[in-house]
């Protein structure tokens, strides 16, 4: 847009649109990145900040664990509605079971009494409560302090913004694919250019496809009105029908009853927001529940980022609150199953051993027992890696009768439509859902490019505007105020997830809430850095916390290790990729961000340059010859 008034083409207009969009909202796209590409590992992540669980040793067969697991179980619940067991893994360290009480949906995600088990010894550990990874999940898509609707809709809207840049860019730039294969290092503004150029292009199919997928994860929330046009009971039985396993032992609800269960739901929401400690209680539960879907498998995971998209402000909420309380006591409306006999099941070391034979380098990752030592009892063996991301329904099962051991005739899959295609695809690789150990790389590298790109356009922002403000002779408030924000998301940010680690394994084990104490330790940690970046000069506030960024992630493993974790040599020796990544990152963290130092300590601002006269004649040319003789021989 030109202050002279005068007409702009395309690629002039888009310019100023790509420039405006992402410097409005690149401080929290530079945070949704950060924390997104770190999600791809919240397993990991969990595992790390729980050094309980380092010590559980994965070398023995998933037949020996299966019998660990059933021994347990058949000792402590023996009279079950249910069972499930899910083995170690590379992104797992334990036996992780539970046991539900008869009635219970066996596939429910919350609910049942969960135990987890030493894979070599079987003793039950108890791991200190940690929210883990699952916090940097949920705050990438809903922030935090906050209702979780006013997040999603601030990030779906950042998100929208990302979609905008990214197209404007293209547009922008000319020569973009050209652009990549040119980097100017040390020119100063055309270095960091090039540098977003690069980024930018040599990932720029994951960066559509992660904010396309981030606005389709969000779509129900943004344009629920056709979801309430064409089904007669709104958003519920939509969902009912997209996803049946999830409400097959919920009875089905006509529109009245769920305009009478919605104002229920509403007046208790109303009396617990009316009581001092409403709001805290309900954040506190929305934040249990993330911290325990971020401790569970895989697909347990996706499927609460799965539901999470589906949910809208207030009525999913409460809705969330009424099967929290179905799963952890009120037993009212649960439904009634039938007694079935006891009966000695089959050997379900045999049948992990067909199934493994089937499919060869897909290891088997879950076991679910339904009606154990009865009658009616089934056992199904789930693999751990899908057949294909474009159906929901694709990940390998076999089902068995747990009384006879004999094979159960396959379910007939309903099909699925190509919307419904495109949609799986485009959510399962935004959640890394389903892929193997190098495409969840590929994934998290590629964050990791998306998280540069956007950092280098706002350094980029900085760096071309400061040789104007040297002009000045002064700091413009608003060039202060983007200063001061890019040293507290680009730096900042990582410091306050270190300090987030560190107050995991430096707050007592038995502190209460100590959850609580660890997300506010990022918080105030993140906080600091911005007091900081106000106090100091710009040049001297990112010299200082690159130099603690790289101490804090230097000293992360050797914190670990001091504090009950495995060490790095231990966990690489025994094939603990799940430990021994955590620590490895963290130290390739510490050496980009010394270099970083490096280069930033070398690095001279230029100063601005000054204009001078052209000599208009030969006469001229001689007179400026002449003079600056004169002034050396006097310099000397």
């Amino acid at each position: 847009m030109r202050v002279d008034a005068k007409v702009e083409g395309p690629r002039q207009s888009m310019s100023w649109l790509h420039t405006w969009v992402s410097i409005l909202l690149g401080w929290l796209l530079y945070v949704v990145f950060f924390t997104g590409t770190l999600s791809f590992f919240q397993n990991e992540i969990s595992v790390w900040m729980k050094p309980e669980l380092h010590q559980s040793l994965t070398n023995q067969s998933q037949q020996q664990q299966l019998h660990t697991a059933l021994t347990v179980l058949n000792q402590k619940e023996p009279n079950a509605g249910s069972w499930n067991i899910r083995l170690p893994s590379d992104r797992s360290t334990t036996i992780d079971i539970s046991a539900r009480a008869v009635g219970e949906n066996p596939r429910g995600r919350r609910g049942g009494n969960q135990i987890v088990l030493d894979s070599a010894t079987g003793q039950i550990i108890e791991p200190r409560e940690t929210c883990g990874g699952g916090f940097l999940y949920s705050f990438h898509f809903e922030l935090y302090g906050m209702p979780r609707i006013w997040g999603r809709w601030i990030v779906g809207v950042a998100t929208l913004f990302m979609f905008v840049a990214i197209i404007s860019g293209i547009i922008t730039h000319k020569k973009i694919f050209k652009d990549f294969f040119t980097f100017r290092p040390g020119k100063g503004q055309r270095s960091w250019l090039d540098a977003h150029n690069a980024t930018a292009v040599f990932a720029l199919p994951f960066h559509i496809m992660i904010t396309f997928s981030g606005l389709l994860l969000l779509m129900y929330m943004f344009m629920p009105w056709a979801m309430n046009s064409a089904y007669q009971g709104g958003r519920d039985e939509f969902f009912r029908e997209l996803n049946p396993e999830r409400f097959q032992n919920q009875p089905h609800q006509n529109q009245e009853q769920n305009q009478q269960q919605g104002e229920r739901q509403a007046g208790q929401q109303q009396r617990s927001e009316n009581r001092p400690d409403g709001e805290n209680s309900q954040r506190k539960n929305a934040e249990q529940q993330n911290c325990q879907n971020s401790n569970r498998g895989e697909e347990s995971q996706a499927q609460g980022n799965q539901n999470a998209t589906h949910q809208n402000a207030e009525n999913r909420n409460s809705e969330n609150r009424g099967e929290r309380g179905q799963g952890e006591g009120d037993r009212g409306e649960r439904e009634v199953a039938p007694a079935f006999p006891p009966a000695p099941m089959a050997d379900l070391s045999v049948m992990l051993q067909y199934a493994q034979s089937q499919w060869k380098d897909n290891p088997v990752s879950n076991i679910t027992v339904v009606n154990p030592n009865t009658t009616a009892s089934e056992v199904e063996f789930r693999a751990t890696h899908s057949d294909s991301l474009l159906d929901r329904n694709s990940t390998p099962t076999l089902k068995f009768n747990g009384v006879t051991g004999e094979l159960m005739p396959a379910e007939d899959a309903t099909p699925s439509l190509a919307p419904s295609k495109v949609y799986t695809l485009l959510t399962w690789l935004h959640m890394a859902r389903g892929v193997d150990t190098a495409m969840r790389w590929i994934l998290f590298l590629s964050g990791v490019i998306g998280t540069m790109m956007v950092a280098t356009g706002l350094v980029h922002w900085i760096v071309k505007r400061t040789p104007n403000i040297q002009k000045l002779g002064y700091t413009p408030f608003g060039h202060r105020v983007v200063e001061v924000l890019n040293i507290t998301s680009i730096i900042g940010l990582p410091i306050a997830c270190a300090g987030y680690f560190w107050a995991n394994r430096f707050i007592p084990a038995q502190m209460a809430d100590r959850t609580d104490w660890e997300i506010r330790t990022f918080l105030i940690v993140w906080l600091l850095t911005l007091i900081y970046a106000m106090l100091r000069k710009h040049r001297q506030a990112w010299l200082e916390l690159l130099v603690l960024a790289t101490a804090m992630y230097l000293f992360t493993p050797i914190i670990n290790l001091a504090t009950g974790g495995r060490a790095l040599w231990s966990s690489v020796y025994h094939g603990q990729s799940v430990v021994a990544s955590f620590d490895i990152v963290c130290l390739i963290l510490a050496a980009i961000f010394a270099y970083s130092y490096y280069k930033l300590k070398r690095y001279q601002s230029t100063p601005p340059k000054k204009k001078v006269a052209k000599a208009t004649s030969k006469t001229d040319k001689t007179v400026t010859s002449n003079d600056a003789s004169t002034a050396e021989e006097q310099s000397a």
